[in-house]
């Protein structure tokens, strides 16, 4: 059985891509997952926090890897058939480098800060998935629930014709706090909000899949 792939895109930085990445592998690894990473962005943040992990973990409990853009197809699929889930990390950009991360992808997750300019950002993204034919699920990061500004960011996510994820990721300091750390919010603060947000959205991915 090959293990499900989910590419994590948006072209503007600061979306909030590596820690999304991050702290859904940490959520799924603690629910008994196989989970790998696969890091393809030259900043190489992902591999940051997953060094930080294993000198103070030892032993991190996920899969990690390094690909360039057009390598990520083998390599994606070599994880896949080793691990339930291999969630791809990629570079602030949507143009042709992209697509070969999105060619591979069972679903492309797009990380939207509540904020139009972030929305607007995320339809050059979105095009690339429609022309690759895959399904694309966004994502309502760093969100204040019930404001009119989240609201109206839903909606104009709606609006651009692909699905988004019922579950929010608000502004917390946790998400930093632990990504300093090597570690997901479910390990540092398990029982707190952000945690909570995590597990709904790993929830709701996993039943879209």
């Amino acid at each position: 059985m090959t293990g499900r792939i989910i590419t994590v895109a948006q072209q503007k930085g600061g979306s909030g891509k590596t820690t999304i990445a991050a702290n859904l592998a940490v959520t799924w690894a603690r629910a008994g997952r196989r989970v790998a990473l696969l890091d393809t962005d030259p900043q190489g943040s992902l591999g940051r926090w997953f060094m930080t992990r294993v000198e103070r973990l030892g032993d991190p409990g996920l899969e990690f890897s390094t690909a360039s853009a057009w390598g990520v197809s083998w390599e994606a699929d070599k994880l896949a058939k080793t691990h339930d889930i291999v969630l791809v990390d990629t570079p602030a950009k949507a143009d042709g480098d992209l697509r070969p991360a999105l060619r591979v992808a069972s679903l492309v997750l797009v990380p939207v800060a509540s904020s139009q300019v972030d929305l607007w950002a995320t339809e050059g993204v979105l095009d690339l998935a429609r022309r690759e034919d895959r399904p694309a699920l966004v994502v309502l990061n760093r969100a204040r629930p019930r404001t009119r500004l989240a609201a109206e960011v839903a909606a104009g996510a709606a609006a651009l014709g692909v699905g988004v994820a019922e579950a929010l990721l608000a502004n917390r300091v946790a998400y930093a706090e632990s990504m300093g750390q090597g570690l997901g919010v479910a390990e540092t603060a398990p029982r707190g909000p952000a945690a909570a947000e995590l597990a709904a959205l790993a929830a709701e991915i996993a039943a879209a899949g």
